[in-house]
């Protein structure tokens, strides 16, 4: 049997920038993607936790120590700069070795490690 598991998860950034005209995806600091597991086009899940909006979309890199969580296109209509967005990503594996897995949970501070 397979089963989705929490893989990585960004807990509690700020949302530095809304782009509604650019193409989609969420831009996120590539040191964050890095620490948190997260690789450039994997599915990310976002919550935000200002407005109880839930979507998903893929990661691009940002520039690596600028803190950026940028939502791009559609998904600039989800959020406002500085609320507050969890994001996180789900692996799918095999039962018993989802018993023992340990998804990578980052807390970051003003968006930085």
């Amino acid at each position: 049997m397979q089963i989705e598991v929490l893989k990585s998860k960004i807990h509690r950034v700020k949302v530095t920038q809304a782009d509604l005209n650019y193409i989609g995806s969420i831009t996120i600091d590539e040191e964050l993607m890095e620490a948190a597991g997260i690789l450039e086009n994997e599915r990310v899940y976002i919550y935000n936790i200002n407005s109880g909006a839930r979507f998903d979309t893929y990661a691009i890199k940002g520039k690596r120590g600028s803190g950026v969580i940028g939502l791009n296109g559609a998904a600039a209509r989800l959020a406002q700069i500085d609320d507050l967005v969890i994001i996180v990503s789900f692996a799918t594996m095999d039962y018993n070795e989802a018993k023992t897995f340990k998804p990578t949970v980052i807390f970051p501070h003003n968006n930085k490690i």
